[in-house]
């Protein structure tokens, strides 16, 4: 395949001293320069899949015409910032310049590139965005002879909103286009059952292909328990993890930013203590950028030094921070795809381990962190869900296709959202109701048998948070002495004397500016305990189902340390009171003096789904997402009684939806174009992506409670 690649790129695999080109790259070279498919690729982290992309990429695409020929698309703009060098250097041998494109990118680099528009562009959805709605006559130079879209990361886009506001914009970028451009996606994440929804984001389908690399990283694991609190990781947890990692180069995840500042602070004050290395580290999105890309060169630049980053899903993605030698999970992964990531980013040179170290803080954890990591040894990632209802990410390409046309008559726009791949299946009727309904709220108006945007809508679409579609908490600077440390979310709790985990370091508030949202801090010195931020996710029913598998089995774990064994020794003895006969319906219950517990096994998505329907029943509920359980006001005998409730309610579920919204707009606060849509689209969102009533009734049709034997 080497003799594929154009001369100045088989130079640069030269002065390289590859040995050889790996599969992926043999494979991608074949299929990108020998025939016109969209390419997904698909292998494992540190298998070199930029270069699989940009070797036959940029061997095939035509510079000699002008405009720019390769648009290189990024979830994040620090991977953006860590690719410009790569791909620059690469880019050298053929004499073709590297452009970034973001909010924090060079301008004079931008206006170079528009007044002589060639080479390739590093961008992100949202820049995309914002040139189609402010300057498109800018995006058709620039992009009207476009050869190849190179999609980094792009299982991160799969099934989400972000995901369809892509596929519409890659869309619209064809219409632009005065032939077609190919595009090639990279994932290290991305199962066999998810290969569809990567070649349904090309919009062409039946014209994508994925090339997939299963060789797997060879892995070494091992789980310890520390029996910890909700709000604080235990000492001894803390003591363990340090003696760990001390001489090594270590990301630890915990699974919040709150957790990464905690561990950390608490990691320093230990080196403090006994004279080790001074070099721990938090990353994640609420710090400062500055402060975020120092750590990035550090831990890439870094030779010598062992180091420490407690981290969050920041440094999931493919990053180049140099070389990682171990990993640390506190507390299990909400996800197989996420922990995938997580193992991938030690051991990354060729020949090298991955090395694994787990810490459960209480038995469920410790359960959930054995079922994923079965799962994952089984090859298992979670399937990406359908989406079905598109209604918000239409209402938000609806006003950004008018602003980019400045006016449309009706007729014109639907035929646009028609012939968009992001909303194909979406009926002519629906696309005419959302637009009168804009009409309606004066965020579309029509003048002369055209629409323009509304009196309304234009603070909303000249606002730099309008080429987003993902919702951004508020949050409030954090300064001390006029430099920015990050940002905090705005939280009662944010009020002065209060001391914060920001950075690595423990503040304390000692004003808050809420008319500058701004909060002004100090180091803290007063030993208060300090608040910290984050939430965690939903869990797939997959997991859930191996939990309970693995509760009725006696399945011995190598991975597990002596730590480990008793608190899962002991969780299995009290289910194995459950006779438990089928994995998929039996579910235990257990009857209390003042209320019930039913362990459901279910995702985070049923399990809410039934707790909304019980409340409607009038059935106080709380759900426990960690034991994913149920705890019911009733007994064992209401409970028939309750269900039967429920399933009569189904039947008007619609009407019950429309009344929540109605008494409770924040019940749609997932989304962020939710409230401007008609009340029975919001009724569809809320269906699809914050329950999932479907499952859940199939659930309760064949569910069989289990009690306990005596």
């Amino acid at each position: 395949m080497f003799e594929l690649l154009a001369e100045p790129i088989r130079k640069y695999v030269r002065d390289q001293r590859w040995e050889s080109l790996r599969p992926i790259q043999e494979a991608a070279i074949r299929h990108i320069t020998e025939s016109d498919k969209h390419l997904i690729l698909a292998s494992r982290t540190a298998s070199g899949k930029t270069e699989a992309a940009f070797l036959p990429v940029l061997s095939k695409a035509n510079f000699a015409v002008p405009g720019v020929k390769v648009l290189y698309i990024s979830p994040l703009i620090a991977l953006i910032n860590d690719q410009f060098v790569r791909v620059e250097q690469l880019c050298d041998y053929l004499a073709i310049p590297v452009t970034k494109w973001h909010g924090e990118a060079n301008r004079s680099a931008k206006e170079r590139l528009v007044r002589s528009p060639e080479g390739v562009v590093l961008i992100t959805p949202e820049s995309i965005e914002a040139m189609l709605a402010n300057s498109p006559y800018k995006a058709k130079a620039l992009f009207e002879t476009l050869d190849f879209v190179i999609i980094d990361e792009i299982h991160s886009f799969l099934g989400t909103d972000r995901g369809l506001q892509l596929k519409s914009l890659l869309s619209r970028l064809q219409t632009l286009n005065k032939s077609q451009f190919r595009i090639v996606g990279l994932s290290a994440t991305i199962g066999r059952d998810n290969y569809i929804y990567a070649k349904r984001l090309t919009g062409q389908e039946d014209k994508a292909v994925v090339l997939a690399d299963t060789t797997a990283k060879k892995s070494e694991a091992s789980i310890r328990y520390f029996s910890g609190t909700v709000t604080e990781l235990p000492l001894a947890l803390m003591k363990d993890l340090y003696l760990s990692v001390s001489d090594q180069k270590v990301l630890i995840f915990p699974n919040s930013r709150g957790r990464a500042e905690e561990v950390a602070v608490k990691l320093k004050k230990i080196a403090e203590r006994v004279k080790g290395h001074t070099y721990h580290f938090s990353h994640h999105s609420s710090i400062d950028k500055e402060i975020r890309e120092y750590v990035e060169h550090f831990a890439k630049n870094n030779e010598r030094n062992p180091f420490t980053i407690a981290c969050t899903s920041t440094l999931e993605l493919g990053i180049d921070i140099g070389s990682v030698e171990k990993v640390v999970q506190i507390d299990a992964a909400h996800s197989i795809a996420s922990l995938i990531q997580r193992i991938g980013r030690s051991g990354r040179r060729d020949g090298e381990i991955s090395k694994l170290l787990f810490y459960a803080t209480n038995e469920w954890s410790l359960l959930q962190t054995l079922a994923c990591l079965s799962l994952y040894g089984e090859g298992y990632i979670e399937p990406i869900s359908d989406q079905q209802a598109v209604y918000d990410i239409l209402l938000h390409q609806i006003l950004s296709v008018v602003r980019q046309f400045n006016e449309l008559s009706e007729k014109q726009l639907t035929q646009l959202m028609l012939a968009n791949a992001a909303f194909a299946a979406v009926p002519v009727q629906t696309i005419g109701e959302i637009i009168s309904h804009l009409i309606r709220k004066g965020m579309l108006e029509e003048i002369g048998g055209k629409l323009i945007i509304g009196v309304d809508a234009e603070p909303v679409v000249n606002n730099k948070d309008f080429y987003s579609v993902f919702i951004t908490e508020p949050a409030y600077k954090v300064q001390f002495q006029d430099k920015t440390i990050g940002e905090v979310p705005l939280s009662v709790q944010l009020v002065e004397d209060q001391n914060i985990l920001l950075a690595s370091r423990i503040w304390k508030i000692i004003l808050v500016e809420h008319g500058f949202k701004k909060v002004v801090v100090i180091p803290a010195t007063d030993g208060k305990k300090p608040l910290f931020f984050g939430t965690g996710g939903d869990i797939h029913y997959k997991i859930r189902e191996r939990m309970l598998q693995l509760l009725m089995e006696n399945t011995a774990f190598s991975e597990m340390d002596k730590t480990a064994v008793p608190p899962l020794e002991e969780l299995r003895a009290t289910f194995h009171q459950y006779p438990i006969e089928s994995l998929e319906d039996d579910r235990p219950v257990k009857q209390n003096p003042k209320d019930l517990h039913w362990y459901t096994f279910q995702s985070g998505k049923v399990n809410r789904s039934l707790a909304y329907l019980f409340d409607l029943a009038g059935l106080k509920t709380i759900s426990d997402e960690q034991e994913s359980k149920l705890i019911l006001d009733c007994s064992l005998v209401d409970l028939d009684l309750y269900l039967q409730k429920i399933k009569n309610l189904m039947s008007d579920l619609d009407f019950h939806l429309e009344n929540t919204i109605v008494a409770e707009p924040q019940a749609m606060s997932f989304s962020k174009w939710a409230g401007c849509l008609p009340l029975k689209y919001q009724v569809e969102l809320l269906k699809e992506k914050r329950y999932d009533f479907n499952s859940t009734v199939s659930f309760l049709n064949q569910v069989k409670f289990v009690v306990p034997m005596t």
